[in-house]
């Protein structure tokens, strides 16, 4: 009786071990997995990467503004018109893509209500409401000739804020956006400096 009450306890003991040493093995691989990913995916981005995002669909927006400009008139160089339409296509999806980035963040899709022109006192390349005026006043070459220059300071002005993206950035998609923008900006660039020298 006493081997029998013996044996039973042991079983009972060992049994009780096992399913502990199970529970806690899940429980290891559960933390493993899950609350990691849970941390890795809420240290993915950082103040930069908001203020990237932020600032540059405002930047973006101007630039598709002067691009519809340009668009609106008639006796542009042709090659100056495509160009304004290849930002304007381009830039658009850009900024969705960059207000998914605010979203997924649960970040504000402006910086403080920044709003307009006065939003953009400070950022780099923008154009002024004058600007904006001498380009909307300007006609034939002399506005074909204006939006080059003023798009090249604003292409600017947008590389630069990419790059202290690619600087300081921690969020791996917008990173990669800030380089395709610096990339794409920079042959723009070239090109711009062409076409002005043959205007």
């Amino acid at each position: 009786m006493f081997n029998k009450r013996t044996l039973i306890a042991v079983v009972g003991v060992l049994a009780a071990s096992l399913t502990l040493s199970a529970c806690s093995t899940a429980s290891t691989d559960t933390g493993d997995n899950s609350p990691g990913s849970s941390s890795d995916a809420s240290a993915t981005f950082n103040d930069q990467d908001v203020m990237f995002a932020q600032s540059m669909v405002v930047h973006h927006s101007q630039a598709i503004d002067m691009a519809q400009v340009i668009l609106d008139k008639d006796g542009i160089d042709p090659r100056v018109t495509e160009l304004a339409q290849d930002i304007k296509d381009a830039q658009g999806p850009e900024i969705d893509q960059l207000n998914g980035f605010l979203e997924q963040w649960d970040a504000p899709a402006d910086m403080e209500g920044m709003d307009g022109m006065d939003g953009m006192d400070g950022m780099s390349g923008v154009m002024s409401e004058q600007d904006m005026a001498d380009l909307e006043a300007a006609t034939g070459t002399e506005a074909s000739r204006l939006f080059l220059e003023q798009m090249t300071v604003h292409h600017e002005g947008a590389v630069e804020m990419a790059q202290v993206q690619v600087d300081e950035g921690q969020d791996p998609d917008a990173t990669a956006l800030a380089e395709k923008i610096i990339k794409d900006q920079n042959a723009e660039l070239e090109l711009m400096d062409e076409l002005l020298a043959t205007l």
